[in-house]
């Protein structure tokens, strides 16, 4: 028997108490209508004409609309509606994407035409075949479900990839991907906290992309980069001959942001001056460029960045705690690395995967050995130094295991990278009048015999450490005569 395909599984679901809508001016159409889907389990509501109808369809939510095409106009806010029923199909369908089917005593091939231009899903003439009519109902709400869960599945893969740069699955990112995707659509000053490269400009980007201005720049800022003139000259624009070298005016940044977002990082290195002038922006839109004397109006949601606690500089005089108070409307404080050591793995495969696609090369992959160089690091540079790491791991490699080696003295310096250097050292010392060939197979050879004894012998657990499959790793055993068996006496002899 073939499989059915999602709409013939929908079809076949049971309509779970669907609420239709009849609506018919003659009463005996009204009530027959009406018993036969009851008995079917829909909740019915009956309608006489096109403003009962209207007035029905706005005061509740319906599954699918069973219309008449000849009705009468009725009067109120819509009025009398001279092409009855399909006015009614259109101002339906121009309202929602509400499933209609159209029922005639008069059918034509014209009128169906035109029913079904006007949006209907079908078109049925009268009398009808009871069969027929419930089998076109539920297809046609199964396809509205069918349709609707769809559009669901687009939002759902559009919002994912908007966090396709911010990688994580532990608790606490989790609580931010909701937190961004609550706060992302209100037109809310934002304040991001957390130490430096934990990711607060990608958390930016991601409530610009989620908000109503998506369309609109996103205009980055780094505040503690520039002297207070240039900032002020950067971020408000200049007139000519406001000062020495403005040979031409110029607009600032929070003109080109206008209706989108600007994002000021490091704001608590600002200068209390300039800090004035952010307020005013924030409490009025308004601003003037430097050396100007009118004013100019934007449209601009301010994302606000700091790796200082913003509380204790206002205690110390460096921060105004009137504009403290503007930002901290929306707070959120990212996670430092150590603090979500379960996003290290993702986070590395994924820096692997984008550098080695940036040089060029066949995917690399971590040894079990540098995951765990990863993760008993403290990453005091946060994802931002792990990206580091990553990329030079990447272009160091000569194969497609990343070793120990390849990581920075700080990560490797440990007893495992010492270990794995030793071993290194010791091959090339006993082999080195041998060819590159023979040192690498017996250094190879020390790594799995190690990894053996540590797994006691266990080929797929050891496997799984390598990341490779439990045939290759066989392959390797059988090619270097290693006896697994040994390992139940003890240590195999290298």
């Amino acid at each position: 028997m073939p499989a059915l395909t999602e709409l013939e599984v929908a079809v076949e679901a049971p309509p779970a108490a669907a609420r239709l809508l009849v609506v018919d001016d003659e009463a005996a159409i009204r009530d027959s209508l009406a018993m036969l889907f009851r008995l079917e389990g829909f909740e019915v509501d009956i309608a006489c004409d096109v403003q009962q109808g209207w007035e029905r369809f706005q005061g509740a939510v319906y599954d699918l609309v069973l219309l008449d095409v000849a009705l009468p106009g009725g009067e109120g806010d819509i009025g009398p509606d001279p092409q009855g029923g399909l006015g009614l199909l259109r101002r339906l369908r121009s309202a929602s994407d509400i499933p209609v089917i159209m029922i005639s005593a008069y059918a034509t091939v014209e009128l169906a035409v035109q029913a079904m231009r006007s949006g209907a899903q079908t078109f049925l003439q009268k009398p009808w075949n009871n069969e027929k009519l419930l089998a076109d109902v539920r297809a046609a709400m199964a396809a509205a479900r069918v349709s609707r869960e769809n559009e669901q599945l687009k939002r759902a893969l559009k919002q994912r990839s908007s966090f396709e740069n911010i990688i994580g699955k532990s608790e606490a990112m989790l609580r931010v991907f909701d937190w961004v995707s609550q706060v992302a659509p209100s037109r809310s000053t934002v304040l991001l906290q957390g130490e430096s490269g934990t990711g607060k400009e990608l958390i930016a980007k991601a409530l610009h992309s989620h908000s109503p201005r998506a369309e609109h720049p996103f205009v980055p800022v780094n505040s503690g980069s520039m002297t207070a003139d240039l900032l002020e000259s950067t971020l408000f624009g200049h007139v000519r001959g406001a000062f020495t070298g403005a040979i031409a005016p110029k607009k600032g940044l929070f003109e080109a942001a206008d209706r989108g977002t600007i994002f000021l990082d490091e704001i608590g290195n600002m200068s209390l001056e300039t800090q004035a002038k952010i307020l005013r922006v924030l409490q009025d839109r308004r601003f003037m460029r430097l050396g100007a004397v009118e004013e100019v109006q934007v449209d601009v949601r301010i994302i606000a960045a700091t790796n200082v606690n913003l509380q204790v500089h206002v205690a110390e005089g460096k921060f105004r705690e009137d504009l403290y108070y503007r930002l901290n409307v929306l707070s959120l404080t990212l996670p430092p690395l150590r603090e979500r050591r379960e996003d290290i793995p993702l986070l590395a495969d994924h820096f692997l995967a984008k550098y080695a696609a940036e040089n060029g090369l066949a995917a690399r992959k971590l040894a079990p050995e540098t995951l765990r160089c990863l993760l008993d690091y403290q990453w005091p540079g946060h994802v931002r130094e792990l990206e580091n790491v990553m990329e030079r791991a990447v272009v160091l490699s000569t194969a497609p295991l990343i070793g120990p080696e390849l990581l920075p003295e700080p990560l490797a310096g440990g007893r495992v990278g010492r270990a794995w250097r030793e071993g290194a050292a010791a091959a090339l010392a006993e082999r080195a009048p041998q060819s590159l060939f023979t040192v690498v197979d017996e250094f190879e050879r020390r790594l799995i015999v190690d990894m053996l004894e540590q797994t006691h012998g266990r080929q797929t657990e050891a496997a799984e450490r390598f990341q490779i499959p439990v045939s290759t790793l066989n392959q390797k055993i059988k090619r270097f005569g290693i006896d697994v068996k040994k390992l139940g006496a003890g240590k195999i002899e290298p």
